[in-house]
């Protein structure tokens, strides 16, 4: 059962990135999706209308991921976070923030494989996809390590702040925006702080690309834009108005969506901050 299990998915990855480079190859030459039409119309947030925002309950699910936290706030999956489809979520996911067919497979599919369940027929709560060290990290831009707080859920407010401090770039409007170059500078950072002051701190080179992922969403979807990252960090709220800032007709696929990760990742310095780790580290360890 293993080894067929096995040859399936190497069959299905296969596919996933054959898929991927024609969708790739079709973006370069279609048009773009129109500004104010990039949301499908007939899905909750069609010309930046997004349905009503409600921040979780106690007993609601929630995980690290700001993304899937802002649909599950305004109901465009369940609101209690509980019960969601691994089928189903990547239709949402495709429609909300404009991620390739191919992106919003794959990523479901790797998430029941994780946790173990059936793709086609089971469900799972938000809170689950924080198993440690297998989607969810150490060094993260938004979030306190698991070894210091375990719910990994509740966001660690001076992180957030520090990052959208640190946006150093205009766009053509003059908005501030955060640029590659602030991401892997600030993922710098909290890896070489994490470092020091978590004795349980681990991050593969898996785990450095899932890092660089999820920092890269938010240049690809939010365009950077400080003014609505400080919603959708702080809150976990779509601005209303918002739109993905992906045009692309068969949206954000692996292939180029990797460009800008890879751009992220190969420009982390962590021995650039080796005075702040000390700092850190001696901070963490005085007597309070």
């Amino acid at each position: 059962m293993g080894f067929f299990s096995g040859v399936s998915r190497l069959f299905f990855d296969v596919g996933i990135l054959s898929w991927d480079v024609l969708l790739t190859l079709s973006n370069l030459v279609r048009r773009k999706r129109r500004i104010g039409h990039v949301t499908p119309e007939g899905h909750p947030g069609y010309g930046g209308h997004w349905p009503e925002y409600r921040p979780p309950k106690e007993t609601d699910s929630r995980c690290s991921c700001p993304a899937l936290n802002a649909m599950a706030n305004h109901g465009i999956i369940s609101r209690s976070g509980r019960e969601i489809s691994f089928a189903e979520i990547g239709y949402h996911i495709r429609a909300t923030y404009n991620f390739s067919a191919t992106f919003c497979s794959f990523v479901p599919h790797f998430a029941a494989r994780m946790l173990k369940r059936s793709y086609s027929e089971d469900t799972f709560d938000l809170e689950e996809l924080d198993l440690h060290n297998a989607i969810e990290h150490d060094g993260s831009l938004s979030r306190l390590d698991s070894a210091l707080e375990r719910k990994q859920s509740t966001k660690h407010v001076p992180f957030i702040e520090e990052l959208l401090a640190a946006a150093t770039g205009k766009d053509k409007n003059g908005n501030t925006v955060i640029t590659t170059r602030d991401l892997s500078r600030m993922l710098g950072k909290r890896r070489a702080v994490a470092r020091a002051v978590n004795k349980e701190f681990s991050l593969s080179l898996f785990h450095k690309i899932f890092g660089s992922t999820n920092a890269a969403t938010l240049v690809t979807v939010f365009g950077g834009r400080v003014d609505h990252l400080h919603s959708f960090l702080h809150h976990e709220q779509l601005p209303e108005g918002w739109e993905s800032r992906i045009r692309q007709p068969h949206g954000l696929t692996l292939m180029t969506f990797n460009k800008t990760i890879l751009g992220v990742e190969l420009g982390v310095r962590e021995q650039d901050w080796a005075e702040a780790a000390r700092e850190a580290a001696e901070l963490h360890t005085a007597p309070a």
